[in-house]
């Protein structure tokens, strides 16, 4: 089984899983849109869930047909902001960006993988198949 992964992320790594300025964190931090917390006197952290929640909330799904291009090796990072389990499959639901990327996958694999709301992931498409990977 995978160790589990870290669901806290730095300002930095924050800003680039939602696609906006670390200056944009702060200030959502600042004005309690965003939650952070700080271990004695370090860099703030933010948690993978509550990352997720403002990744939800931030970008509407793009217009049909407005790709610039695709590739058969997309890869797309992004917040696990959802997980449904059930006794066989799992369905992971991961917020990249402006796009929601959702994957069915054995319930066993999910759970190896240790994903869970709030944890980074990467959803690479190939035709009709998503997998996810926990970098």
């Amino acid at each position: 089984m995978v160790p589990p992964v870290s669901a806290s992320y730095r300002i930095a790594e924050a800003a680039a899983l939602l696609g906006v300025s670390d200056d944009t964190v702060r200030r959502w931090i600042d004005s309690g849109r965003l939650p952070a917390r700080r271990d004695g006197g370090g860099p703030a952290h933010v948690a993978g869930a509550d990352l997720a929640r403002v990744a939800t909330q931030l970008h509407e799904p793009p217009e049909p047909g407005t790709t610039r291009g695709s590739s058969a090796r997309n890869r797309l990072t992004g917040l696990v902001t959802r997980v449904v389990r059930d006794t066989v499959m799992a369905q992971v639901e991961i917020q990249a960006g402006p796009f929601r990327v959702v994957s069915l996958m054995s319930r066993e694999a999910a759970d190896e993988l240790g994903l869970d709301v709030g944890v980074r992931a990467v959803a690479t498409v190939k035709a009709t198949q998503v997998s996810v990977d926990v970098p």
